[in-house]
């Protein structure tokens, strides 16, 4: 039989610890200068770097946590081209540059053909395209330039030896004759590929390749032109070697040349080889140090060489010739 309780003055019940995942209950605020509560203690340490579990024992983290969903990161805002720019719409199957396709139409070499685009020449479906980076389909689309229909034609080249007295361009705003004078019953619309001064003469080449002309004419090719140059005295060999180690003219390095005598005498020919041609290069750096020019002919242009072609006549380049400035 049970013994009843004794009387007296009731207890309070001993505190139970909370159950592994059950929020702890709230505890009464701390009295002001006491220290921290052990409830609050076990709370910070269940929560710290650690990781605790309810029973005090320490518990790990995996490295690599394969339950929880990576964060996804958000897709990067691709930055918009310029509205209505030829630019920000993507090229078509069949389409080319703008200035690509002039030049192979034979207009013109395909930097003169950039600024034919810009001066707003040019005409793509009626609508005038003023831009670069412009494309079309030549097969599909109707080009004009200036309101005449470009059509592509086939790559006409020619070797032309210029006379004194013309000017190595199409037009001529002074009203001088031209070199397209000398080229009558040749089909197509052909320019010459780089220039000789009106007073010079020699070797040019013509044709409507305007991505051939491109290559032929950029100074970073190096395509190196010969010329037999009179000159007024005889230079001293120091100076001969000056222009060889790349002449300092107008505060501008030129390009190394190559000088030899081809004729002595008071007044001799020289034969120069140049790899870049900036205007009147020639003339100019012979100026420059005393040594004037009186007669200047140009007698090869990179692999084409024609001493038997009068001035004045031209001729159409044959096919090892034509694979031969190819390969450059």
């Amino acid at each position: 039989m049970r013994k009843p309780a004794p009387k007296g003055p009731r207890t309070a019940p001993a505190t139970r610890k909370p159950a592994a995942g059950r929020p702890a209950r709230p505890s009464a605020p701390a009295r002001p200068g006491a220290g921290p509560s052990r409830s609050s203690s076990t709370a910070r340490s269940a929560s710290g770097p650690a990781g605790r579990s309810a029973s005090g024992a320490p518990t790990r983290r995996p490295a690599n946590d394969k339950s929880r969903p990576a964060a996804k990161q958000a897709p990067r805002k691709a930055v918009a081209p310029r509205a209505g720019s030829a630019s920000s719409r993507p090229p078509q199957a069949g389409q080319e540059r703008l200035q690509k396709i002039l030049a192979a139409a034979g207009i013109d070499s395909r930097r003169a053909c950039e600024q034919i685009i810009l001066d707003g020449r040019v005409q793509v479906n009626g609508k005038t395209v003023a831009e670069l980076g412009a494309r079309a389909d030549p097969r599909r689309d109707e080009i004009t330039v200036d309101l005449i229909p470009i059509h592509k034609e086939a790559p006409v080249y020619i070797l032309m030896n210029k006379p004194k007295g013309y000017v190595t361009t199409v037009k001529d705003d002074q009203g001088r004759p031209t070199v397209m004078a000398l080229l009558k019953g040749v089909p197509g619309r052909l320019y010459p590929v780089g220039r000789l001064d009106f007073n010079s003469e020699g070797l040019l080449l013509m044709t409507n390749d305007g991505a051939l002309a491109q290559v032929l004419m950029g100074p970073e090719h190096e395509i190196p032109k010969v010329y037999l140059v009179k000159i007024h005295r005889t230079p001293k060999p120091e100076l001969l070697k000056e222009f060889e180690a790349g002449f300092l003219l107008s505060g501008r390095r030129l390009k190394p040349c190559h000088i030899e005598i081809a004729e002595k005498g008071d007044n001799p020919w020289l034969k120069v080889t140049l790899t870049e041609g900036k205007n009147q290069q020639i003339r100019r750096m012979f100026a420059a140090v005393g040594h004037p020019v009186s007669k200047l002919r140009r007698v090869q242009f990179g692999p084409l060489a024609d001493p038997l072609l009068k001035p004045g006549a031209w001729r159409f380049l044959n096919p090892q010739e034509i694979a031969a400035i190819k390969s450059l």
